[in-house]
């Protein structure tokens, strides 16, 4: 009795072994065919019957040598009979299918000797192929066509040439990865303008609200010109003091300050024969307007320090969220400077004007931050979409980024609820709510002229504390000359000191 107990409870064993060695070959994603030392399929899981058929118990070489000798010479049953080892992946074609596969001798559970063979479906990938190899074919084919027609004339050469570089732009244009987000129609018509103009060696201002992508465009221009392989800088003239932006863009001589123990180029000289982006060009100071004009005027800057005009050819890009001709009509912006820096002027247009590009850059900041924080989010629910295109986002594309970068930080369940949908606060929300109540009771006591100044007061002041006493922050905020609201800040007994934090 304790053999037949034996000799069962193996029984009981190998079919436990061979069920959990099926059950793991069917939930395979490969396609997975075991086949005898006679040439007969023993064994095919769900993937491969899928796309071949169940063939279980007939001979693979009339089912699976269709490609003919090319098969049959990489038969791997002959192969693995022959002892020869497998040592990488072989391409063929089974019916309309294209795989490649890899094999390895296999012991079933009775001793018999198999092959398994694993193979993977590149039909679409050999699809992909053949149309690029087509078409690397087709170009070769008009680049050839056109040598020949090169060698007929003079004409014709200077005609090629110049259909060659019109090509070249082209391909330059359309093959740099996309970073404007946006099929809108104004989206598609800023695109056509700066094609359009990138290629000329003029002064671009590019203009539009915080957060609208005014460095991206610059880089769109820049990478479309013919200055692509030339240096490219760019500086945020608001974030560098007066003195050391001068000496940063135009460089200084020897014992021109303290510190200063030999001459140094600036950035337009390292830039020279590229291209400089100046960022928040409506900050800075008349000195430096004037020395800028010099370079957009005459092509030339003078070190710090330095008596001498040194020659640079330099593609200048400007950018501001200042409305500069509001500037000059205040006098803190230089009218000739201005002239010079609005030779082509791009226009980017706030997110609220384009709400269809919403969906658009939702999208594309969550394929950005679900990567950047391993999230399974593939997509955002209707509710989520809806309230985004009611938002009025006063902080542009860059307030969506960071909504959404947020969102999808703070997600839990792999899915954006409303939950983590955050809206940055628009500024202007601290002067609102029951101020007004009190403003308007006061008018009980006073008069309209009265009050409206000192809601006027109280609106400078709060704007101030705001952004920490940055008057030309405020400035623009309030869209109000920064001379004018100086004038202002004395009539009220307001200073940038007082309300410093």
């Amino acid at each position: 009795m304790s053999l037949n107990n034996e000799l069962r409870k193996t029984k009981q064993e190998i079919d436990r072994l061979v069920r959990n060695w099926r059950a793991l070959l069917d939930i395979m994603p490969e396609m997975v065919v075991l086949i005898r030392e006679d040439f007969v399929i023993e064994y095919m899981n769900p993937s491969a019957v899928s796309v071949f058929g169940n063939l279980c118990d007939r001979l693979c070489k009339e089912s699976f040598c269709s490609a003919g000798d090319r098969c049959r010479n990489n038969c791997p049953v002959q192969l693995c009979g022959s002892g020869k080892k497998h040592k990488e992946l072989v391409e063929t074609r089974i019916g309309d299918v294209d795989v490649e596969y890899s094999y390895v001798p296999f012991e079933g559970y009775m001793g018999d000797r198999l092959i398994m063979l694993v193979m993977r479906d590149i039909t679409d990938r050999k699809l992909h192929e053949l149309e690029i190899d087509s078409f690397h074919t087709n170009i070769e084919e008009i680049l050839r066509n056109k040598i020949a027609e090169l060698k007929e004339s003079e004409k014709t050469r200077k005609e090629l040439s110049h259909q060659i570089n019109l090509l070249k732009n082209q391909l330059r244009k359309t093959g740099q990865p996309e970073e404007m987000i946006g099929s809108s129609r104004k989206m598609q018509e800023l695109r056509e303008i700066i094609f359009q103009v990138a290629d000329s060696d003029a002064t671009i201002l590019i203009a539009g609200e915080s957060g609208t992508g005014k460095e991206l465009v610059a880089n769109l221009v820049r990478n479309s010109s013919s200055r692509l392989d030339k240096p490219f800088l760019k500086v945020n003239c608001n974030t560098i003091n007066d003195n050391l932006l001068e000496s940063d863009l135009f460089g200084y001589e020897k014992g021109a300050f303290t510190g200063a123990g030999g001459r140094k180029k600036g950035k337009f000289e390292i830039v020279d024969g590229g291209t400089i982006f100046l960022d928040e060009i409506g900050d800075i100071s008349p000195k430096m307007q004037a020395s800028l004009l010099r370079v957009l005027q005459n092509g030339e800057i003078i070190r710090v320090g330095g008596n001498q005009p040194v020659k640079v050819d330099v593609r200048v890009i400007a950018a501001t969220n200042v409305d500069l001709a509001q500037a000059v009509q205040d006098g803190v912006f230089r009218l000739d400077l201005y002239y010079r820096l609005n030779i082509i002027n791009i226009l980017i247009p706030p997110l609220r004007d384009r709400k269809e590009d919403v969906v658009d850059l939702a999208t594309h900041f969550v394929r950005r931050y679900r990567q950047a924080f391993k999230k399974d989010i593939d997509f955002l629910p209707d509710k989520i979409i809806n309230r985004l295109l009611l938002h009025d986002w006063p902080g542009n594309v860059r307030e969506l980024e960071n909504v959404i970068q947020r969102a999808v930080l703070m997600a839990k369940n792999n899915i954006v609820t409303e939950q983590e949908l955050f809206f940055d606060v628009n500024p202007t929300e601290n002067v609102k709510g029951d101020y007004f109540k009190e403003m308007g009771n006061k008018v009980a006591e006073s008069s309209l002229k009265e009050v409206m100044a000192d809601f006027e007061r109280d609106m400078i002041k709060s704007f101030l504390e705001n952004n920490n006493g940055n008057v030309q922050k405020t400035s623009q905020q309030l869209h109000v000359g920064k001379t004018a609201l100086y004038d202002k800040m004395k009539r009220y007994g307001i200073s940038a000191k007082m309300v410093k934090k």
